[in-house]
């Protein structure tokens, strides 16, 4: 459940405000402010503003940091800190300002939202004067969209960093939705659930399944370096719906939903009242809870209570049977025969949905051009689904069940469900809580036995907790994981609609209310297809770059795009060729693309960098190399490659180690040996030992993100209705160059068994 939006024209300044927080997220989004680019220090300079405007003394952290994800750059992170009255541990509030980058995102969710949020919330507690005993730390974030370097920098640089004992990040992987509480811990959960509810949030949204899925994944959000690097654990909140937004130029203050915004305030307002003055140390357990929440609050009990729970709901599903047999109102005939139409349900339910959006991908090509997976009628195919699910669980039921056998049938849903919860209590124990469902039905199933009636308004009280607690995964599965696990939502419907089978069991006219479903359901299929192309808003995306291959002496246009459309082919041409060439060195992206499409295109005077080997000797068995990259143009990052092949050790870029490198050996995957984001056209050095042995097959990719702007260009404006693609490297020109000393040795001098390059002999002198 999220809060409604109020009026804010009259909320006093003692509360927070939504909107005096969209009036800052209006400033921080007016333009793209990726690490690099020129509003990026005008926000930066802007937060500190604000923050002085409070009162409070701000500092500037910058400085390089190179992340596990092999990304470089130089971060600044804005902070402040609000002294307490005895504090050992200090609170910090978190949220990054810099925006993604090459999709010309405004960054008004992801996360202007969250910046703003903070703000707001700060101003209001400061206004209040609220007595506090901890330390409070605001850290605005930089480079957090390029690879968490802001936040790793702060982590292992700041003297700060130890004595933070509680996290509460703000985030956002869409625009809309109400805003979900994820946790991160390298312990227990326990102390983090129970400190939460004693906050008393007004609207909690979460549960200990999605704390369980989350720790199974790889996570990117600043909270997981300050777990992973500093041990310090804390609490993410995100909204996630409109999922199609995120990255893109759509990520605007129009597209922000401002109940979204309002639902963050409505968290960290009571948070922040609460953990100013709380023990931070009583968040720190090894003890795990099974929690959930229902408006107004969020329950918790711990894991160990997961197994005896469905042992119990077992052994009473088994009693229940055999006293219902005893008394010859159930029958184990019945009972079997009701897997029928459940069984069935399940697998034409599942398969429809599977079959069904392969079909649509078949039928609406333009579906792959979001690469999120979540098309901008997504909802209406989530609903249109889900009828179709229950339009065939009426339709089983109806052929396959009368009323009079209801509750024999309904054995088989409760003893599904009980499976279900065995799996969770053995290998995912934070879904332990979906056993509550199964104990209502139990319920039901009790007082059938026990009366020889089925109630109907008891039962439909008693359809509550599969409602509150089952009935949101339907819709957020699709949502949070793309439309490819739409017949996941199908399933957990019929699962979800034999729960609730006392209530359905009932219906005289299944096989009317099966078409009327079925009807509704079409209905929504026409609805999707009416909204199955682009506008304005809901743009179609595509991409364009201009690659200068400076080794062959050619150029080419070249796109990530699989369905063309007039903008890409007026470069392109109407049938180009399968980019097979071009993608010797895949550049990094988030769903692993590579160019799909390329054309030759003409030959422009692209500036190379300068290389220059600052260091190049042989030491016994080992190559020592020092090499810097100069850019002659404005360029925005470098990808270097190498052979996977060759062994690199004690690797440095700009004079930083891998953050949590454990030997000397330079671990990476393939060929890519880090990405460098260019702030202040500062030239990029290497320093590496190679073993004698390898030949140095090392290249370089130079990218300026300006392909739209470059006076060398003239490329034609997008239609209102397109936007550049996320999570790949667009708009943008690079230029492809091998790395080779500038100068060729004519000769070498050994000094100390050490063969040296004359030119570079006083260089290395010097280093040695």
């Amino acid at each position: 459940m999220k809060p409604q939006l109020i009026s804010n024209s009259d909320i006093p300044l003692s509360e927070f405000s939504t909107k005096r927080a969209i009036e800052q997220v209006k400033i921080i989004s007016k333009k793209p402010h990726y690490v690099g680019s020129e509003y990026h220090d005008e926000v930066a300079n802007y937060l500190q503003i604000e923050l002085q405007k409070l009162g409070l003394e701000t500092s500037v952290q910058e400085g390089y940091s190179f992340t596990e994800k092999g990304i470089l750059t130089k971060s600044k992170n804005i902070l402040a800190r609000i002294k307490g009255a005895n504090s050992n541990k200090a609170l910090m509030l978190l949220s990054h300002y810099d925006s993604a980058p090459n999709s010309y995102s405004l960054g008004a969710s992801d996360a202007g939202s969250g910046v703003a949020a903070i703000l707001e919330s700060v101003r209001a507690f400061v206004y209040n004067k609220t007595v506090h005993k901890n330390d409070i730390i605001i850290m605005f974030s930089d480079a957090e969209e390029l690879g968490l370097n802001g936040a790793t920098l702060f982590v292992t640089q700041h003297s700060w960093a130890k004595e933070v004992g509680l996290v509460i990040n703000f985030e956002a992987r869409g625009s809309s939705g109400p805003s979900y509480m994820f946790m991160e811990t390298n312990s227990g959960n326990a102390g983090l659930a129970k400190e939460f509810e004693a906050a008393h949030t007004l609207h909690p949204v979460s549960n200990s399944l999605f704390y369980s899925i989350y720790k199974l994944m790889p996570n990117f959000t600043d909270l997981t370096v300050f777990r992973e690097v500093g041990n310090i654990q804390g609490y993410n909140f995100a909204f996630i719906d409109d999922h199609y937004n995120y990255h893109t130029a759509q990520d605007d203050i129009n597209h922000l939903e401002k109940n979204s915004l309002s639902h963050q305030g409505e968290y960290l307002m009571p948070l922040l009242n609460y953990f100013s003055n709380a023990n931070l140390n009583a968040t720190q357990t090894h003890d795990e809870a099974v929690y959930f929440t229902i408006p107004f609050t969020i329950i918790s009990y711990p894991f160990d209570w997961v197994l005896p729970m469905v042992i119990i709901a077992l052994v009473l599903l088994l009693f229940l049977v055999f006293v219902g047999i005893g008394k010859r109102i159930l029958s184990f005939k019945e009972i079997m025969k009701g897997f029928i139409p459940l069984l069935g349900s399940l697998i034409a339910s599942g398969l429809i949905a599977f079959l069904g959006w392969k079909t649509l991908l078949l039928l609406y090509p333009q579906y792959n051009d979001l690469l999120n997976g979540f098309t901008y009628n997504g909802h209406n195919y989530i609903a249109a689904f889900v009828l179709l699910s229950l339009a065939i669980c009426f339709a089983f039921y109806h052929y396959y069940s009368i009323k009079k056998r209801t509750m024999n049938h309904f054995v088989g849903p409760l003893f599904v469900w009980i499976c279900i919860n065995v799996g969770f209590a053995f290998f995912l124990k934070g879904g332990g809580f979906l056993i509550i469902p199964a104990f209502a039905g139990l319920i039901m199933l009790g007082t059938f036995v026990l009366t020889q009636k089925s109630k109907w308004t008891l039962n439909l009280f008693l359809s509550i907790p599969a409602l509150l607690l089952i009935a949101p995964f339907i819709q957020m599965f699709p949502i949070g994981l793309g439309l490819k696990v739409l017949f996941g939502s199908a399933i957990l419907t019929v699962l979800t609609f034999g729960l609730l089978l006392p209530i359905f069991g009932s219906f005289v006219r299944k096989g009317l209310t099966s078409i009327i479903l079925f009807i509704l359901a079409i209905g929504f299929f026409a609805k999707a297809h009416y909204y199955s192309g682009y506008e304005m808003g809901k743009a179609k995306s595509n991409s364009l770059v201009y690659l200068f291959d400076a080794d062959k002496n050619k150029s080419y246009w070249a796109t990530y795009d699989t369905n063309l459309d007039n903008w890409t082919k007026e470069y392109l041409g109407q049938n180009p060729r399968a980019a097979n060439e071009i993608n010797t060195f895949p550049l990094p992206s988030k769903y692993k693309s590579g160019f799909s499409y390329m054309a030759y295109a003409p030959m422009k005077k692209i500036a190379k960098p300068t290389i220059e080997f600052l260091k190049d000797s042989f030491v016994g068995a080992n190559r020592f190399l020092k090499i810097r990259i100069t850019p002659n143009r404005k360029v925005n990052r470098y990808d270097i490659f190498a052979n996977e092949h060759i062994v690199i050790q004690n690797f440095k870029a700009n004079g930083m180690s891998l953050t949590g490198q454990k030997t000397s050996k330079y671990e990476r995957k393939g060929k890519l040996l880090l990405s460098y984001y260019v702030v202040d056209q500062i030239p990029l050095e290497l320093e590496f030992n190679v073993p004698a042995s390898s030949v140095l097959d090392m290249h370089l990719i130079e990218s300026s993100f300006d392909l739209l702007n470059n006076p060398l260009f003239s490329i034609s404006k997008r239609a209102n209705w397109m936007m550049p693609t996320p999570f790949v490297l667009t708009d943008a020109v690079l230029l492809q160059q091998k790395i080779t000393p500038s100068l060729i040795p004519i000769n070498t001098i050994e000094v100390n068994n050490t063969l040296l390059n004359p030119v570079l002999t006083d260089t290395i002198n010097g280093e040695n």
